[in-house]
């Protein structure tokens, strides 16, 4: 897969006495026709980044690079890229018609192209009929296919989306997850999506960035972030996890709270302190006299599909999802095969 975006040490400074910076040598690669998220915590810098490839910021010092070329001082409008922003900014005082055609007639498209392509456009995003609407009296969701088929009309090679499903009640943006998936698929271009919300990047995503503190922590697919996160942060931010610190004693030998289990990882090194995650899906009950640990259960909540269980015991307070509930009060054993023990570099304390 070529790239359609790369970024080569981008670095964006608040422009304040301190100098403080939003991104630290930024680099990251994005094919075409992916779907890739940017995903962190606020203030992370993953708007900035999506602002730095659109053109609405300019870096104190990198390259931004679209098909090979540098593109630092072309300006937002003249960049192959459109965005969605959270808040849709669609023209209050015209229809759903006239809101999708706006940038063509500003680009005097002829009128017969643009009713071609705003009628392409509403059936790709499920709106045929809705042409003659006011936007005011469209749902929110409603409002955002509007705001996605106006960005797409002009055929962009990239399309931008800002947290656009932020607005929704959680049916619907469950719902446009799904739908935003089908138009990038469909029109086979690249998406890059910013959001904090875990879920959406594991239900949308070709492939996650993961960042903090405005550095990219972690690159890869939805089930390699998941399953094989490259520290605790990862590990944490995606997905509840149970981390505890270690020592590998050797490769797959992993030394917690004194005690020895078998894991999978290599590569660390002897008597290495590393970090352990067990994610509370992999965590086993079982009688106490089966287990490889005891503990006391604190607290069960039904969540739909499984129920939560906190357990303390081993020095630790387990959380475990499981289809079968224990009872508040009751000791436990709690199991755990080799490769679900994830080990991953000690992070430095901050």
């Amino acid at each position: 897969m070529k790239n359609i975006i790369s970024l080569r040490d981008i670095v964006v400074e608040f422009d304040d006495e301190d100098g403080a910076r939003i991104l630290k040598e930024i680099n990251l690669d994005i094919g075409d026709k992916e779907f890739v998220t940017l995903l962190g915590p606020s203030g992370c810098g993953k708007t900035t980044t999506l602002r730095v490839i659109g053109g609405f910021i300019t870096p104190n010092s990198g390259k931004v690079l679209f098909e090979g070329k540098e593109i630092n001082d072309l300006p937002p409008h003249k960049r192959n890229v459109n965005t969605v922003f959270q808040r849709y900014a669609l023209f209050p005082h015209l229809n759903v018609y006239d809101n999708i055609a706006f940038g063509l007639r500003v680009q005097k498209v002829p009128e017969k192209e643009i009713t071609k392509r705003v009628g392409e456009m509403l059936e790709l995003v499920n709106l045929m009929g809705y042409e003659k609407r006011s936007v005011q009296r469209l749902s929110g969701g409603q409002q955002q296919r509007v705001a996605i088929a106006r960005a797409l009309v002009n055929h962009p090679k990239i399309l931008l989306l800002d947290e656009p499903l932020g607005a929704l009640d959680l049916k619907l943006r469950k719902e446009m997850q799904i739908e935003l998936k089908r138009i990038q698929q469909s029109l086979e271009i690249t998406f890059i999506y910013v959001t904090h919300d875990q879920e959406e990047a594991l239900t949308m995503s070709d492939t996650v960035v993961v960042m903090k503190d405005g550095y990219i922590q972690q690159v890869g697919s939805p089930v390699d972030i998941y399953n094989e996160p490259i520290n605790a942060f990862v590990a944490d931010f995606i997905g509840e996890s149970n981390i505890l610190g270690g020592k590998m004693i050797k490769d797959k030998l992993v030394e917690i709270r004194g005690k020895e289990f078998v894991c999978v990882d290599s590569g660390f090194g002897e008597n290495a302190p590393v970090d352990v995650v067990i994610r509370p899906e992999d965590i086993k009950i079982t009688t106490p006299e089966n287990a490889q640990i005891t503990g006391i259960v604190e607290s069960v909540t039904f969540k739909g599909v499984h129920y939560e269980m906190i357990v303390e015991g081993f020095d630790f307070k387990w959380m475990i999802h499981s289809t079968k509930a224990a009872n508040v009060g009751e000791l436990i054993g709690l199991t755990f095969d080799p490769d679900d023990i994830h080990i991953m570099n000690k992070m430095d304390e901050e």
